[in-house]
């Protein structure tokens, strides 16, 4: 990602060990490094959300496929993938069923 070598490393390490001193350099890594895997997980979780939004998106393309070509005459494909979407509509509907 970065093309930084081994000099221009030890020359950051250096210079942060002049300005911040020994004391204050392990925390600051710390938080650095605190910072870096927050940025991460947060890049993580949105690509997981669009790439979930995407999937509810190609299946309800689907859907409107099949309802347009009639639900018996499409391919196995979008069947599995009305199926999928009917699941998950009764999963969503299932907490606000009234009992009885």
């Amino acid at each position: 990602m970065f093309d930084i070598g081994f000099w221009e490393l030890l020359t950051v390490a250096v210079l942060a060990l002049l300005i911040l001193g020994p004391d204050r350099l392990p925390g600051a890594l710390r938080s650095t490094i605190s910072t870096v895997r927050k940025v991460r997980n947060m890049a993580t979780g949105f690509k997981h959300e669009v790439e979930h939004q995407l999937r509810i998106h190609e299946l309800h393309e689907n859907l409107k496929k099949a309802e347009q070509e009639g639900i018996e005459n499409v391919s196995p494909e979008l069947k599995k993938s009305v199926e999928e979407l009917k699941q998950a509509a009764s999963s969503v509907q299932e907490p606000y069923k009234k009992k009885e």
